[in-house]
């Protein structure tokens, strides 16, 4: 019977491609376009809930990241903010002094070098990143609930393997960092 299935799913694909013009050559995969789409719909409504409280405030995405990474990495230097965002000096530099006018971070010079500029959240910055950060645990919980226990570790294997490569041993000593230095001393 899977083999009646499959072959009748492979005649159809055929078909769709000859009909659209656009051949894929026998040997490439289908696209994934269930996860694709899944993930394009997951992030919408991931993001959804902390658009709705930054809508209010007048801000958006880019100044969600910045409380995010500020918050999770006090003293985080402009120029690693940049790389992480991969976006550019004056979009950041934007976003910045409108979160640095509204009191949410407050920007400091290096102790060594006094050109460098150290970003910390205010308490009100780091009040709402809180916040920001609670809708998206709930809805995380929620997921993870909903499969079983264990899946908060398939889940984090899943969005490692995500990672390109080149970049995923930063992004994880990032994360760790970011990790210990928010655990209380015991």
């Amino acid at each position: 019977m899977a083999d009646i299935n499959l072959t009748a799913k492979l005649a159809d694909l055929a078909n769709r491609s000859s009909a659209s013009g656009t051949a894929r050559p026998a040997s490439a995969p289908e696209p994934a376009w269930d996860i694709i789409e899944l993930l394009f719909f997951a992030y919408r409504d991931f993001v959804g809930d902390p658009d709705e409280v930054l809508a209010k405030l007048g801000f958006g995405r880019a100044h969600h990241r910045v409380l995010h990474f500020v918050n999770r990495n006090p003293g985080m230097k402009v120029a690693d903010l940049l790389d992480i965002l991969k976006i550019t000096k004056q979009s950041l530099g934007r976003v910045l002094k409108q979160l640095v006018d509204q009191n949410y971070v407050l920007q400091k010079e290096g102790a060594n070098d006094r050109r460098q500029r150290l970003l910390y959240v205010t308490p009100k910055g780091e009040a709402l990143a809180l916040k920001l950060a609670g809708l998206q645990t709930t809805r995380i919980a929620r997921a993870l609930a909903e499969l079983g226990p264990g899946t908060h570790d398939v889940a984090r294997r899943f969005l490692t393997a995500m990672l390109d490569p080149a970049g995923r041993d930063r992004v994880l000593r990032l994360i760790a960092r970011a990790d210990h230095a928010r655990r209380p001393n015991t």
